[in-house]
């Protein structure tokens, strides 16, 4: 097929991204310039086809910029032109959603659209500088030069033919050829037993798809042989493997574990009767309804460590993607709610920016990003998908450390940590999976396999080498979230069907993708399945490609014939693919056959490829730990320098530029998320979720980990580790300790000299001290080949064990955070939880900051003392005399001190005592467990007395000031005498030089400065907040509100949810249903178009839900008569207010504006996307949503990439300004409307939030009112509006918005 070429500008190369590139080169670039191409393969197209293809591509106030065959670059003398796309066997996620969009706006004979970006540089360019530019800006795994405009995506290639692998000839000897060439990553044990397999019970030669299909399912990434093996240590055999150890500390737990350690996650028994929202008929537009009912938290935790060294944003893109369909994939089907994301990376080593700790001769590998990239592009991935699916992430940590031990080894994570973990909900009759039985039909759902992902499994169970570079690449997947938001509709339609859910069991595609998934859906059943029924999306695929690869986004279930049209009518609504590839045999072997050519590529029995394989045997030794020296303090550093090291430590420092650039907020179940304060400052303890928008029962969870501790004392780690998690989950208010469960996960390079026997120290440690507290692990998992060779040498990663515990939460209201509130009548008392004669400081931040770790570690000898101070904590919560608290961890008790003080805006006057006489460096900086909190002056005596009734220390140890000084003493000694705002600068500094990677330096440097000037937002209310009367919320005859959702919008759950709180009847309605005429707009007296990511926001933001109505007669009318009518309202939030700008519908109630003049949303100005709790002041406006709302400000949450609102005409906007259109604007802390960054975070001109019609019945907004009107959604309040925490009355100021809609409706 022919491909057309469209040219349009592209945005301009961020300064920060250009000054990088000119740091690459030996020459120097004067300037970069950007072009996008669309490159779009095409039948037949009609001129009507070509104009609507042409009016998605283009911007609507610019077509002409847009242009077919002429190119704005062309290289010349002075410019040198480059050109990147993706691969032309990689159909990209972007061509994916763009099709979509063509075929629902009528256009069908587009089979392909891709996207390249040329590039124009300017300058003196040096021998080599070329290669080294080309090298920055393309991801060499997914794309590839285009040296001239391509004229096929055909890439020439052909599927390879299924082959047999001699071994009835060669005997082992063939299988270690296919293992080396392959890279299956096969074992002595693995050789043997295959052999063995083949030759003497099956008796023929194995296929290469099943020799590959082992590989990856009986990999250790997907089979953990070493948690399950024999352990021999220092030559004596162990009688208990590590999974026995860590499930035995179910024992002597509480026995609310619903699943532990056999499913996808993990679940602990929730509450009865938690009033569900739910759709009352999923297979079309319905009423959205409360159903009571069993609802149980579910958590997963999990890795994707070697993909994220390798490509940094695609791998914590699919890492994100893979956790998510573990949690959809338990039981019979549950919710995802939340994320936590984490990463540990080696020495940033940020150019012009340095840290005396970091090792500047270290060399890294060639084959795996720098620690600075993985650091910035893994989070971008992760969070760029987690915000598009609709996940919010709410707790997480991050690390940096490379440094060479006294015994001369390099230990450094070199091969990356990317950490996800996500909390859930499960309706509590799917907790239990069925079995398969003959007959039953296996369905695959999601997205077409690609050639991507192909050989994960084994790729990430060995050491990282450049030799396997190619292998390595070929390894990683490719992300595609707007297919996974589909998909998850999907499942969630069968599971809000209760009691008829069709879905008897469901695994998601992970690790051996087909291979693995389609056999262990049937298990033991076995069942026979056809590989051409498979969705492919890339014919060139083989046999094995088709079977092993990774790709992402798809799920396996298991339903009856019966439900099969029934499951058919849910898929199509939501459009999500699925494929019917068999059904279960029950003859116990797995078989697939290939329908193109009557051969079998696949048969094998079950039972000796996936059942109870023999354990392996593991043998290791410990490393003499004589070389570690003590900690020593250089003569020349004071308290002062040292404290300026620590602050600017990864772990200790802000992780600003992490949390603005993520979701923390879509659900509307979020009760705390990482900012806390009037400043919203990263800090928070722990994250929190709501079970339902109509309760307050919830779900607590925190994680610990220490992992450079382990490199001195593994076993002292590990009790660390517990000691954190608990002084994290403790400030909110638990059913109890012993319901705390918890996902144990292992990050180590397990099977390397040294580093198996500390795992096993640490595993013992664990059990020990989860038992002692009533603990229990319920699931987890491990990544053993954390180490990369480099050069020629193997660099370890310090062994990592992230504990993430989660809790039930009778009342999420009674949680308390770090900030401290400004009273200065108040104390603040210090809790140490261990001995407190030590003070020790290996492996402290103190000690990585001088480049040592010491050679004793901060230990917990006794746990007795730190359960007695969660369980009086948890009183105090219940009695509400805790003000603030916060552990004692990374950086020791000076940083907790000053955390406290830095989010809470304030200063701090305290005297510590030295309990352990080793000094003020020992005494500030020592990581001991403890926790620091503030009490009114008239609870500090009783509050006193409560812990020491439990033999528990307390010490009363200073105030907050009403300045903003800091004054910290030891015994009276005055050791720091600053401001608060100079040690918060330095806290941030670290942050703010990567956000100046990732944000727009300029604005990041606004926002900087401006920091030290900030206070707490001087809100106001000019109307009293009260829930919704009785009378309206028990009326029978409530208007009825359509909550429009498209594919990839996220925001309807909590839209919904906000309209009835109000007194509506809120309707689920999709764009399909409209198209489907199984709805009308006339029905309904209100429409509200959600937020989200509608078709990923391909082709700009809203272009593809708004070309659908457009190009759709029929829909269009509908559109056009609702607005006609004079009884109708409507509202565009995020998304929804780009939709509605795009269709005209603001500011004119009349005749829409000419498509040239039309305000648009476009690219915030510090392109990222941004995510805030804003403050924002109602103006005087015709509005029918604010009425009597006008003159407040308020808080509200803001999470958008295109939220700049633009006029191509200036006249328009005076005429907006004249009829007081402007709804909402973004204002100060002083609540003066600005558009400076960060109040604004998107740069609209005056700071316009929202603008709505001359006749008030349309609203257009970007902020998210619908994520904050409860109160406990708010992440700070003042204290004045803060309402009883035991209550009733959980309503929050923006639910007048809703009201005043519903007062409209009569």
């Amino acid at each position: 097929m022919p491909i057309s070429h469209y040219y349009r500008p592209a945005p301009v190369l961020p300064a920060s991204v250009v000054a990088t590139l000119n740091g690459s080169i030996k020459g120097s670039l004067s300037g970069v310039t950007r072009e996008t191409c669309f490159n779009v393969e095409h039948g037949d197209l009609t001129s009507e086809g070509r104009s609507r293809v042409e009016w998605l591509i283009s911007e609507t106030f610019d077509k002409a910029s847009t242009k077919l065959s002429s190119p704005a670059l062309v290289a010349s003398s002075d410019t040198t032109v480059v050109e990147f796309g993706p691969r032309l066997t990689f159909c990209t996620a972007f061509s994916s959603n763009a099709c979509e969009i063509f075929k629902q706006c009528g256009i069908t004979t587009v089979t392909r659209f891709e996207k390249s970006i040329r590039y124009g540089f300017s300058g003196s360019l040096e021998a080599g500088d070329l290669d080294a530019l080309k090298a920055q800006l393309h991801d060499r795994m997914t794309e590839m030069e285009y040296a001239v405009p391509i004229e096929s995506f055909d890439a020439g290639v052909s599927p390879e033919p299924v082959s047999t692998v001699p071994i009835m000839k060669d005997g082992r000897a063939a299988l270690e050829k296919i293992n080396n060439e392959k890279g299956l990553g096969f074992d002595e044990w693995d050789l043997d037993y295959y052999t063995d397999l083949f030759i003497n019970k099956l008796g023929r030669d194995p296929t290469d798809v099943e020799c590959f299909d082992m590989g990856q399912s009986n990999s250790e990434h997907s089979r953990h042989w070493f948690f399950g093996g024999k352990m021999i240590i220092d030559g004596e055999e162990k009688s208990e493997t590590l999974f026995r150890m860590v499930k035995d500390t179910l024992k002597t737990s509480n026995m609310n574990s619903v699943i532990a350690f056999h499913d996808n996650s993990s679940a602990i028994r929730g509450y009865d009767n938690v009033p569900y929202m739910r759709s009352s008929d999923p297979s079309g537009p319905s009423k959205m309804e409360i159903e009571n009912i069993t609802l149980h938290p579910i958590l997963t935790a999990e890795t994707h460590n070697f993909p994220c060294g390798v490509a940094p944003f695609p791998g914590a893109e699919t890492g994100t993607g893979g956790r998510l369909r573990d949690v959809m994939a338990t039981g019979r089907g549950a919710n995802s709610v939340a994320g936590i994301s984490s990463y540990c990376v080696g020495n940033l080593n940020i150019p012009g920016y340095d840290l005396p700790w970091e090792d500047k001769s270290f060399d890294y590998p060639g084959n795996l990003a720098s620690p600075l990239e993985i650091e910035v592009e893994a989070s971008n991935g992760a969070s760029d998908y987690g915000n598009k699916y609709g996940e919010p992430v709410i707790n997480g940590f991050t690390r940096s450390f490379g440094q060479r031990l006294p015994n001369g080894e390099r230990f450094e994570w070199v091969k990356p940590i990317m950490f996800s973990a996500g909390i859930g909900s499960m309706d509590g009759r799917h907790t239990i999976k069925g079995s398969p039985e003959k007959g039953m039909l296996v369905v695959k759902i999601g997205g077409p396999a690609y050639r991507i992902g192909v050989g994960g499994g084994a790729a990430s169970s060995r050491v990282q080498d450049a030799a396997n570079a190619d292998l390595d690449f070929d390894a990683v997947q490719r992300g595609d979230a707007e297919m996974e938001n589909r998909m998850n509709r999907l499942m969630r339609a069968c599971i809000e069907l209760g009691d008829k859910n069709p879905i008897i069991s469901v695994h998601d595609q992970g690790a051996g993708g087909n291979g693995n998934v389609l056999k262990e859906i049937v298990e033991p059943a076995g069942a026979e399945y056809d590989i051409r029924k498979v969705y492919v999306g890339d014919e060139t695929m083989s046999v094995m490609e088709i079977f092993g690869a990774e790709y992402q986004e798809n799920n396996a279930l298991l339903i009856n014939p019966k439900d099969k049209e029934m499951f058919g009518v849910l898929a199509d609504r939501e459009n999500c693919p699925y494929r019917i590839l068999g059904e279960v045999t029950g003859d116990g072997k797995v078989v697939v056959k290939d329908s193109s050519n009557g051969t079998t590529p696949v048969d094998l029995p079950l039972e000796l490829v996936l059942g109870d394989l023999p354990p392996k045997t593991f043998k290791d030794s410990h490393i003499p730990g004589d070389a570690f020296k003590p900690f020593a303090f250089p003569s020349d550093a004071t308290v002062a320098t040292a404290l300026d090291r620590v602050l600017r430590n990864l772990a200790v420092g802000s992780k600003r530029f992490l949390v603005h650039k993520v979701d923390r907020s879509v659900t509307g179940l979020i009760a705390q998320q990482p900012c806390v304060g009037p400043l919203q400052i990263p800090l928070a303890n722990n994250g929190i979720v709501a079970h339902s928008h109509f309760g307050t029962t919830g779900t607590v969870v925190a994680v610990g980990e220490q992992p450079i501790k382990g490199l001195v004392n593994a076993a002292a780690m590990a009790r660390m580790v517990v000691a954190e998690s608990l002084t994290n989950i403790m400030w909110a208010k638990i059913s109890a300790i012993e319901d705390i469960k918890a996902s144990g996960n292992w990050m180590y390079a397990a099977k390397l000299a040294g580093e198996g026997a500390k795992m096993w120290d640490a595993c013992v440690a664990l059990k020990e001290a989860l038992v002692s507290l009533g603990v229990g692990i319920d699931g987890g998992k491990d990544s053993l080949s954390m180490a990369a060779k480099v050069g020629d040498e193997v660099v370890k990663a310090p062994g990592e064990l992230s504990l993430t515990c989660y809790v039930t939460c009778p009342n999420i209201r009674l949680s308390v955070t770090p900030d401290l509130k400004a009273d200065s009548s108040s104390r603040l008392l210090f809790v140490p939880c261990g001995d407190q004669s030590k003070a020790r400081l290996g492996g402290t931040i103190l000690a990585q900051c001088y480049n040592q770790v010491g050679n004793e570690t901060p230990d917990i000898e006794d746990f007795s003392t730190l359960k007695n101070a969660v369980f009086v904590t948890q009183e105090l919560l219940t009695e509400s005399k805790i003000l603030a608290g916060h552990d004692r961890s990374d950086g020791g008790l000076i940083v907790t001190l000053l955390e406290m003080a830095f989010s809470g805006n304030c200063g701090i006057d305290v005297d510590v005592p030295d309990t352990a006489g080793q000094g003020s460096v020992n005494c500030l900086f020592n990581e001991e467990a403890g926790f620091v909190m503030q009490v009114k002056g008239e609870d500090v005596e009783s509050v006193v007395e409560a812990y020491k009734a439990k033999n528990v220390p307390c010490f009363n140890i200073g105030t907050v000031t009403s300045s903003t000084t800091v004054s910290i003493n030891i015994d009276g000694k005055n050791e720091i005498s600053s401001t608060m705002q100079e040690l918060r600068d330095v806290w941030e500094e670290t942050s703010f030089q990567l956000e100046k990677r990732q944000r727009d330096p300029a604005l990041v440097k606004l926002e900087q400065d401006g920091l030290k000037s900030r206070k707490s937002p001087e809100w106001k209310l000019t109307y009293e907040v009260k829930p919704t009367f009785e009378n309206v919320m028990k009326s029978t005859s409530k208007p009825k509100v359509a909550i429009l959702r498209q594919e990839g919008t996220n925001g309807d759950r909590e839209m919904s949810a906000a309209f009835m709180s109000a007194g509506f009847d809120a309707w689920d309605v999709n764009v399909k249903d409209l198209l489907d005429g199984k709805v009308l707009l006339k029905d309904f007296q209100g429409i509200v178009a959600c937020g989200g990511f509608s078709y990923a926001d391909t082709l700009d933001s809203a272009k593809g839900w708004g070309g659908v109505i457009k190009f759709n007669e029929g829909l269009k009318g509908q559109f056009e008569e609702f607005r006609r009518r004079e009884d109708t309202f409507g509202l565009g939030i995020c998304n929804g207010c780009q939709l509605f700008a795009l269709m005209g519908w603001v500011p004119s109630s009349g005749d829409v504006l000419e498509e040239e003049r039309q305000p648009r949303l476009v690219h915030n100005d510090s392109g990222r996307f941004e995510s805030r709790f804003s403050s924002v002041k109602i103006g005087d406006s015709p509005s029918v949503f604010f009425k009597g709302m006008e003159g407040s400000s308020l808080g509200v949450w803001v999470a958008h990439g295109e939220g700049k609102f633009y006029f191509p005409d200036d006249k328009v906007y005076e005429d907006v300004v004249a009829k007081k259109l402007v709804a909402v604007k973004y204002c100060n802390d002083s609540n003066e409307p600005t558009s400076e960054y960060p109040f604004c975070p998107n740069g609209s001109r005056d700071g316009i939030a929202a603008l709505c019609s001359d006749d008030g019945r349309f609203l257009a907004m970007m902020p998210h009112p619908e994520r904050c009107f409860l109160s406990w959604q708010w992440p700070w309040m003042p204290e004045e509006w803060e309402k009883d925490k035991t209550g009733e009355d959980v309503s929050g100021p923006w639910l007048k918005m809703f009201q005043n809609a519903r007062e409209f409706c009569g």
